[in-house]
């Protein structure tokens, strides 16, 4: 026999700062980290002109940095 119980969460929700972008509330977060990402990808191209190294620098970069930052934006709110 299955049970299915309906739960409501008590827990409170982070009040991040939020950008409106087409109508939909982006971290702001989110987006210092994929701006990071494309500045590492230009930089990361022009001095070694190397598509496959540009690409996997910016890419563990924004990670990186998007982690970081989400991390930090919670520790803020406590």
């Amino acid at each position: 026999m299955i049970h299915a119980t309906l739960s409501t969460s008590t827990r409170r929700r982070a009040s991040t700062s939020t950008v409106d972008i087409a109508g939909t509330d982006w971290p702001v977060y989110k987006i210092e980290a994929l701006v990071l990402g494309v500045l590492v990808f230009l930089g990361a191209l022009a001095l070694t002109t190397s598509l496959q190294v540009a690409v996997l620098t910016s890419a563990a970069s924004t990670v990186v940095a998007w982690w970081a930052l989400l991390l930090l934006e919670r520790r803020a709110d406590r």
